[in-house]
């Protein structure tokens, strides 16, 4: 008998706390509705151009997306698949990857406006050097044109990807923003 009252006690307690923190949250809330509100907050770097954000800030309950290193589609089944002309010069490469990079996005119901961070590497070695220029020209197809909501960014050059045609992977996290 004994065990049962133990048993019951400990049912009833846990149930007050739960019904404690409820009553806590839903208070929180009233007092504080913006609370369940997300916002994303972009910083741009002063007095400059520059198509990327110096800072992005994720607020509140925010959905938010992590989505892997994408390569680049192949363009020239005829090349060696695992040679760049299989997939192109950096441009092409870096069109290619935030091309399959907006169709994830889109497919969970986001954009590439949704993008708050991005990590883009290029190859760069002393036989091919990183093309910095021609990844930008292929970046702002897609970001700081008619797409003004810029991501935090990185850009690292990098001895080799998975496929030596590879010279571009990007990843990106995004966040679903309520308040758009």
């Amino acid at each position: 008998m004994r065990t049962i009252a133990i048993f019951q006690t400990e049912k009833q307690m846990r149930f007050r706390t739960i019904l404690t923190l409820g009553t806590l949250f839903a208070g929180a809330l009233t007092l504080n509705p913006s609370a369940a509100c997300a916002d994303v907050v972009r910083y741009p770097i002063p007095n400059s151009t520059f198509p990327i954000a110096q800072a992005v800030q994720v607020s509140g309950n925010a959905a938010t997306y992590y989505v892997s290193g994408q390569v680049p589609p192949v363009v020239s089944k005829e090349a060696e698949p695992t040679s760049p002309q299989a997939y192109g010069d950096t441009k092409t490469q870096t069109i290619g990857v935030l091309g399959k990079i907006k169709g994830i996005l889109e497919g969970l119901g986001l954009g590439m406006g949704d993008v708050v961070k991005m990590q883009v590497f290029l190859v760069h070695d002393a036989r091919a050097p990183m093309d910095f220029k021609a990844f930008m020209e292929g970046y702002t197809q897609f970001f700081g044109g008619n797409q003004p909501n810029l991501p935090a960014r990185s850009v690292v050059g990098v001895a080799a990807l998975a496929n030596p045609g590879f010279l571009v992977e990007i990843e990106v996290i995004a966040a679903r923003d309520p308040n758009r």
